[in-house]
């Protein structure tokens, strides 16, 4: 239950990008804005997991390629003053989801 509790709640914070926090790397923001655009697009809608890229079934890690790019996304599970990891990461007022969006040559 825990692991699928994990899963939807990054699925709804990757999907609308609401109830968190979601990170640009430098490498991200540089992009023209029509492609950064598309990137936010493709990290949303991303729906290729596997075991490869999604080992514990958390759905908080994916990549892409788009325009001859490699691109990253990742979800960390923070306590609410972003100082440690979550208590619990099940439980929405006790976890604060950071989604990072990078090139993969920033990992």
């Amino acid at each position: 239950m825990t692991t699928l509790r994990i899963r939807e709640l990054n699925d709804a914070f990757r999907t609308s990008f609401e109830g968190g926090r979601v990170m640009l790397t430098a490498g991200i923001n540089a992009l023209p804005s029509d492609l950064k655009a598309t990137v936010l697009r493709k990290v949303a809608t991303f729906t290729e997991f596997s075991p490869d890229n999604d080992p514990h079934g958390e759905h908080d890690f994916g990549s892409f390629e788009l325009a001859g790019r490699r691109f990253f996304w990742k979800i960390d599970l923070y306590n609410r003053t972003l100082d440690g990891g979550s208590p619990d990461p099940t439980d929405p007022k006790l976890t604060t989801r950071v989604l990072t969006i990078m090139l993969s040559e920033e990992y």
